[in-house]
């Protein structure tokens, strides 16, 4: 494969292949068929003398190209190759390699290991990629490839059916982050009792699977810890407010939000970052059944806050309020950062393209915003606003769950705004378009996309780390 811009010098191509190549490859990006590709986009060809190689993929690169396009434009030679042996070269300056090949990487994954060709991805593909500063360029990749595998943990974890990633296995899989030299402690129903997490627990009151807690923990400095809180609710049939038929095999992935979380605490670990970090995910199913909460009910938050259950299936805004006030009154963190499948409302709002945001505190949003364009995760501000609030009263009790079908997404937000202490910076990410879509995104195939993973490592190592 080779990567070349229009104009390009061909030399550092020369030392590895043929002049009779050199010569194809001039004639190529000068023909017409070239120049009517888009910067990014792949041609591939069969047969070229000079090169022992069934085909040739060239790709089209752009006069200047930086980090963010090369990482694209990987993740496009990813998705293309498949495990294909690769060797790569490039007109390409120093620096850049590195981005190509993790997005290669992300371009690059599936989850097949319920097909029965499953075992042929066993192996990792044989990519080389030229480069003539190697040892720099692997120093470089490190970080980078640290990012690749958090999120292809959590694109796992998103896309195991429900059946296997129950709340027991999926806390069994976080214990194995001791491993890298995350704390991690579950907590379990009783523990949750005796806490008062009563709204959590009363989500997942109506199944077979118990509900849990899973704090993990990374010392990588002595600095109070940035918090990062997911919805893990592993399967969500909307309780007895069921929902419908069609579509909800998809609600497996309803436990994105722990899922990036854990990935990002994986991503940490393998880097050996210096933060300090805590993820705190609330595992938890929603079924029906004679013990489930009815619409109806009143249950008593963590906090101390009376809720009225108007709607069974607006149930990660109570596994939320939980944990959040648990992880401020545990942990007393510089910053918090929720991330849930949390609204319809917001892919009405944003679709598949931008993860809804909600922030109490302009600076820290800025950075988090800022961390997420640099890594192409996009990201849409939305507004909060006293305003809102009385949409969500209720007549007897502090605050209902939902409340009408308008501004959903905002109202979400506005419930959880109230488990947040005043003097916490705090982020709320509806990521419900972005952590699984129903079309290939820019770095994934259909399904599980991991979104959120490399924008909140990059925040981390900008602003909370040590150096």
């Amino acid at each position: 494969m080779c990567l070349v811009a229009p104009g390009a010098d061909l030399g550092p191509i020369l030392t590895h292949i043929d002049v009779l190549t050199v010569r194809w490859l001039s004639h190529l990006i000068e023909s017409k068929k070239f120049s009517k590709l888009d910067p990014g986009e792949l041609m591939t060809t069969w047969g070229v003398r000079g090169v022992d190689a069934e085909r040739c993929t060239v790709v089209k690169l752009p006069d200047r190209a930086d980090a963010k396009f090369m990482r694209r434009a990987g993740a496009a030679v990813g998705k293309t190759l498949g495990d294909d042996p690769v060797l790569v070269e490039s007109t390409l300056g120093t620096g850049l390699r590195e981005h190509l090949a993790q997005g290669m990487a992300l371009g690059n994954y599936r989850f097949n290991r319920y097909k029965k060709e499953a075992n042929k991805g066993d192996k990792a593909p044989d990519w080389r990629i030229m480069t003539p500063s190697p040892k720099v360029a692997q120093r470089n990749f490190e970080a980078l490839g640290c990012a690749v595998e958090g999120t292809e943990f959590a694109r796992d974890l998103v896309n195991e059916p429900s059946n296997v990633l129950t709340t027991t296995e999926f806390a069994s899989r976080l214990l194995e982050l001791q491993e890298l030299g995350v704390e991690v402690e579950v907590l379990e129903e009783d523990d949750l009792e005796r806490i008062g997490m009563r709204a959590l627990l009363a989500v997942g009151q109506g199944s077979d699977s118990p509900s849990k807690v899973v704090v993990m923990n990374w010392k990588g400095s002595e600095s109070p810890p940035l918090a990062l809180i997911g919805k893990g609710v592993v399967f969500d049939t909307g309780g007895i407010s069921i929902k419908p038929a069609r579509g909800m095999e998809q609600m497996t992935m309803d436990m994105a939000g722990a899922a990036t979380v854990a990935g990002v605490m994986k991503t940490l670990a393998l880097g050996r970052t210096k933060a300090s970090v805590v993820g705190i995910v609330g595992l938890v199913e929603n079924m029906p059944s004679g013990r489930a909460q009815r619409p109806g009910d009143i249950v008593r938050s963590l906090k101390g806050d009376s809720i009225e259950v108007v709607n069974t299936d607006a149930e990660g805004r109570l596994v939320l309020a939980d944990v959040m006030w648990y992880c401020q009154r545990r942990f007393e963190p510089v910053g918090m950062i929720d991330l849930a499948t949390l609204t319809g409302a917001i892919i009405v709002s944003l679709g598949y393209e931008y993860c809804g945001a909600f922030s109490n505190d302009d600076k820290f949003y800025q950075r988090f915003q800022s961390a997420a364009e640099s890594e192409d995760e996009n990201v849409w501000r939305q507004p909060l606003s006293k305003s809102f609030d009385k949409i969500i009263d209720s007549t007897i009790a502090d605050v209902k769950n939902v409340g009408d079908r308008w501004a959903g997404a905002i109202t979400a937000a506005q419930f959880l705004k109230r488990f947040v202490k005043a003097d916490i910076p705090w982020i709320h990410l509806d990521i419900a378009g972005v952590a699984w879509t129903p079309k290939p995104s820019k770095f994934s195939p259909r399904g599980a996309s991991g979104w959120g993973v490399r924008a909140l490592t990059r925040l981390i190592n900008d602003h909370y780390s040590e150096r």
